[in-house]
């Protein structure tokens, strides 16, 4: 058992993330195996069929915008906040409390949905191998050790997380090159890529799947009070990290429809759905193979759940260090250097929606993660089009902002993220699978955080002056340090204050 790290030089979380370490905990984040098993064939058989793939790679350029204007503002400003902490710095103090509710709602519930996923597949995959337990005891181990691992220093879980990802990317690589040694060049269809193909009927439903698939990549920033130098980890992170997430689901979804034939992929998939990924296994590769990606696919969802488990920890540690969300959440554990505390409150938020479905009698993926994940997806889209603007505005009257990188790039972005989030409501329902009224109605929640939020700072703001003037504070760096290190920080007051 390695030894936990010492604690930074303030006390806070430990600073053990290298860049390497932070790529493996958003691309797990993604979850690749669980996204190219379950989202692609919907993508395929309710979307524009054969361009699905130029949908991955519009999505990809889409989100690299974002990510250029994110990258610029990680560089000046390093805190675990995020979300919370950049629309602080670009569009002021109550869109950022507004932010960060709708964070805490969103990531939470994402953590929720990945749970209900996670036992859904581990009762399947366990039944079709002798081991018929019911999903609610799935459901309960998963959650041990989510909790368990969430609760240790963050490289641990870093670490569990590689090793998934590893193995879950290997084995789809493995399936895509069977395709290219079988088929040669037609398992790479040029009409995946035709103006005809990709702007065919459900070009919006396929877009919508896409933009679902990279949920995860923006949580680098939420790490940076725990990277060794954060002013370069956390953007080269998230490039890494969005390229090769855009690239490997663009080649492996091409592949498929070579394999399956362009002209035949969307009925092919209307048929199997689930199944799709998993028979071509059986085609290319082999029925033991297929049974180790059943079991990958397990360890994909539960990998995806630790990654959001540990983002959502860091928003409500944040928040409770400002005394928006109860004060003992920001606890750090004298050990461990994690934010022990907001892993438990989450821990127990998950069982106790669980527990809540499973009374119910509702399905676990059909009830319990599709309601979760659509909410938690809304969430997360609103916040990434929201950061572009605080992009915009943070650099609007500074001296080192950039054409592209802080001006052009987040203004595309937020209108390519602005699509994505009207898709997706607009969509609701083929993405929940249901038209029931209730989950019909679960983006209200992301619009009523955020309205409760900026309320919520307002009433600060009049009541409690001197407390609304310590709300998301920040470190800002030089825009270029030499070396990292201390003579880098240019602060205007203690640590976690705002700068001008």
């Amino acid at each position: 058992m390695s030894e936990p790290s010492p604690p930074s030089e303030d006390g806070g979380l430990s600073r053990t993330l290298t860049t390497p370490k932070i790529v493996f905990l958003i691309i797990a984040a993604a979850a690749p195996l669980a996204a190219m098993v379950g989202t692609v064939p919907l993508a395929f058989a309710l979307g524009n069929g054969a361009g699905v793939p130029a949908m991955f790679v519009f999505s990809g350029l889409t989100l690299m915008c974002f990510c250029s204007g994110y990258a610029a503002i990680s560089r000046r400003v390093v805190n675990a906040g995020g979300f919370y902490t950049y629309i602080s710095c670009g569009l002021g103090r109550p869109a950022a409390v507004g932010g960060g509710l709708i964070a805490v709602v969103a990531y939470n519930a994402a953590s929720a949905g990945l749970l209900g996923a996670f036992a859904y597949f581990a009762q399947l995959v366990g039944a079709s191998h002798g081991l018929d337990l019911p999903w609610e005891l799935w459901a309960a181990a998963g959650l041990a050790a989510v909790a368990v691992l969430g609760y240790r220093q963050i490289d641990v879980s870093a670490r569990v997380l590689a090793v998934v990802l590893i193995c879950e990317v290997g084995i789809l690589l493995a399936l895509g090159a069977a395709i290219l040694l079988d088929r040669g060049g037609s398992a790479l269809p040029s009409t995946s890529f035709s103006a005809h193909t990709v702007t065919g009927a459900g070009i919006g439903v396929s877009m919508m799947f896409a933009f679902i698939s990279f949920i995860g990549i923006e949580s680098a920033a939420l790490y940076g009070e725990e990277a060794h130098h954060p002013e370069r980890t956390v953007s080269r992170a998230t490039y890494i990290a969005v390229s090769l997430i855009a690239l490997f689901y663009g080649l492996i979804s091409w592949l498929a429809v070579g394999a399956v034939g362009a002209t035949r992929v969307q009925e092919v998939a209307t048929r199997e759905l689930g199944d799709l990924f998993l028979n071509l296994s059986d085609d290319y590769l082999t029925s033991a193979l297929t049974s180790l990606m059943q079991l990958l696919l397990c360890l994909s969802l539960f990998a995806s759940w630790l990654a959001l488990h540990n983002a959502a920890n860091r928003y409500m540690f944040v928040l409770g260090r400002e005394k928006v969300m109860p004060a003992g959440l920001s606890a750090v554990h004298r050990r461990f250097r994690s934010p022990h505390r907001a892993g438990l409150a989450q821990t127990g938020f998950s069982a106790v929606v669980a527990t809540a479905f499973a009374l119910a009698g509702l399905d676990p993926y059909m009830g319990l993660t599709t309601s979760m994940l659509g909410l938690g997806t809304v969430g997360i889209v609103v916040l990434q089009a929201l950061a572009c603007l605080s992009v915009i505005g943070f650099f609007r009257n500074r001296g080192d902002g950039h054409w592209w990188n802080t001006r052009l790039a987040p203004v595309l972005g937020f209108a390519g993220l602005s699509l994505a989030t009207v898709l997706v409501v607009a969509n609701f329902d083929t993405m929940t699978g249901t038209t029931n009224p209730v989950v019909a109605a679960l983006p209200w929640v992301v619009l009523g955080s955020g309205v409760i939020g900026v309320g919520y700072a307002l009433w600060i703001r009049s009541a409690r002056p001197a407390r609304y003037a310590r709300l998301a504070g920040v470190e800002t760096r030089d825009p270029a340090p030499p070396e990292p290190g201390p003579e880098a920080l240019v602060t205007a007051g203690p640590a976690h204050r705002r700068t001008p």
